[in-house]
């Protein structure tokens, strides 16, 4: 059944106004008594309506410094009593309790609160309890009552009351309860995981306000959808909406450009980097990575820790890319790169990212800490006749942090702080090797003197030897094979430095 219900009496009390008083004016013309507290009734005061403070429907005043307010039965009987029962409606007779059809509520901004650095007690006095207990009540009984948890509802309550003089169908109000209580789920969960930081419970809890629906999954067959606030992270200049596979590809973008602090150019393509250069300039790093593999830098997406100039831009734009990413363009640089109007062109934000990794996985879901790690020359030993030099050491880190994120197994050639070719998501590490080493060959790198650094250890000598007739200078390992020896020991007959770690970086 539709089940109209005309809204008598509302409770209104809200944290934010923004927007209020167009919804406040109505429901004064459809003549609704109100019923508030606080800043909330002095607001509708300040409309020209005559408002009743909850303390004058109470008898009791607003005490503990406003931590009890409408926490009362003449309050939450008026919310909840059942309209068709009989006994329900003598009760509320019984104790002068009106009916309440409407309750506009929102909650202290628990979150906002948190993330401003505030004190433990600042965040602790915005944990709602008489908030919280309104929007329940009201979603519990929305066969009869209208709950308004979000100051985004406000204009669509206002048009929905507009077109219906005032009253609202069943499938309306249950529409509003489905909303108040994710509204009351997403608060408690913010609450939870703030408590749940030291000596945290083994409980998977994830609430996301914001969802993006996207053109499709990772094939055009698939659904998807991000939930999350693309907004605080980009600014979107230019370009069509970034796919299912463009934010996978974003994703693992920011993460390889996080590593470095000098001027620095990336090419990924699904997922894996195929250009990588630190140089003095953004210009020389775009150059640079992109002799890298030229033909893999077909269509991926790019990413610079600089502000691309129009110089960069042009030689940029000679390219067919899906996404370009910086932290800021020149506008003349802008006037080149948005001449093309579906590449997506991003502004990054400063903005603190979570701390760890999740995903489904089988019938649940699988958890960890992001890898943090990336060890640099401190944390090398060398365990060869042959010591690397500062040069060495420094493209052996500069390998070390691409192997971080490229798939495994995955073997890295890197010379002056430039990738010379990889190879990713082998099933053998040999053929990873002789992948990276058929890379660099084919487009022009003399892979004589360059470093190798692997995700992983070496159980065999073989990868040693074939590096070292391939004229590899110094190699980057993790360690802990109990054959670690056989390894040293051909690095030792091939004149090459060897280098371990004891961290080992795989990436599924």
């Amino acid at each position: 059944m539709n089940h109209p219900v005309k809204i008598k009496n509302a409770l209104v009390s809200v944290y934010y106004k923004d927007n209020l008083a167009p919804l406040i004016k109505l429901l004064h013309k459809f003549g609704v008594t109100f019923y508030s507290t606080g800043g909330t009734e002095a607001f509708i005061r300040e409309q020209g309506i005559d408002v009743i403070a909850v303390e004058d429907l109470t008898s009791y005043p607003s005490i503990l410094g406003g931590r009890v307010k409408t926490l009362h039965p003449k309050v939450f009987g008026g919310i909840l009593a059942r309209r068709p029962l009989a006994g329900d409606q003598q009760q509320l007779a019984q104790y002068e309790i009106p009916e309440i059809d409407l309750v506009i509520v929102d909650l202290y901004p628990f979150e906002e609160t948190v993330s401003s650095g505030a004190s433990e007690q600042d965040i602790i006095e915005k944990i709602d309890i008489g908030g919280i207990s309104l929007i329940r009540a009201a979603a519990k009984n929305f066969n009869d009552v209208v709950i308004i948890s979000s100051k985004s509802d406000y204009q669509e309550l206002e048009t929905i009351l507009a077109a219906q003089e005032g009253q609202t169908t069943l499938t309306q109000r249950k529409e509003f309860a489905k909303r108040a209580f994710h509204t009351s789920s997403h608060y408690d969960t913010a609450i939870f995981n703030y408590f749940n930081q030291e000596n945290p419970l083994s409980v998977f809890k994830q609430s996301v306000q914001q969802a993006q629906t996207l053109r499709y999954g990772e094939n055009p067959h698939q659904k998807g959808t991000f939930f999350g606030d693309l907004d605080a992270m980009f600014d979107k200049l230019n370009g069509k909406e970034l796919s299912y596979n463009n934010l996978v590809d974003v994703d693992a973008a920011v993460a390889i450009i996080d590593e470095f602090n000098d001027p620095t150019f990336a090419i990924l393509k699904h997922t894996n980097a195929c250009g990588v250069a630190s140089r003095p300039t953004i210009k020389q790093a775009w150059t640079d990575a992109l002799a890298c593999d030229p033909v893999s830098a077909f269509g991926g997406v790019l990413i610079t820790n600089g502000e691309i100039d129009q110089e960069t831009a042009e030689e940029i734009n000679n390219l067919f890319f899906e996404v370009l990413i910086a932290p800021s363009y020149t506008e003349e640089a802008l006037n080149v790169l948005t001449t093309k109007k579906n590449r997506i062109i991003l502004k990054r934000k400063d903005v603190q990212l979570p701390k760890e990794l999740f995903k489904t996985l089988l019938n649940g879901v699988i958890v960890q800490d992001k890898d943090h790690t990336v060890e640099g020359p401190e944390a090398m030993t060398t365990v060869t006749e042959n010591q690397p030099t500062a040069a060495q050491l420094n493209d052996l880190y500069f390998a070390n942090k691409i192997v971080k994120h490229t798939k495994s197994n995955t073997i890295v050639f890197a010379k002056n702080n430039t990738l010379i070719a990889s190879g990713v998501g082998q099933t053998s590490r040999v053929d990873a090797l002789k992948q990276a080493i058929e890379k660099a060959q084919s487009f022009g790198f003399d892979i004589k003197g360059s470093v190798m650094a692997s995700d992983a250890f070496f159980p065999f000598p073989d990868c040693v030897e074939i590096a070292g007739n391939a004229g590899v200078a110094a190699v980057l390992q993790p360690g802990g094979s109990i054959k670690d020896q056989l390894s040293i020991d051909m690095a030792n007959e091939k004149g090459v430095a060897m280098v371990i770690t004891g961290v080992r970086h795989f990436k599924h």
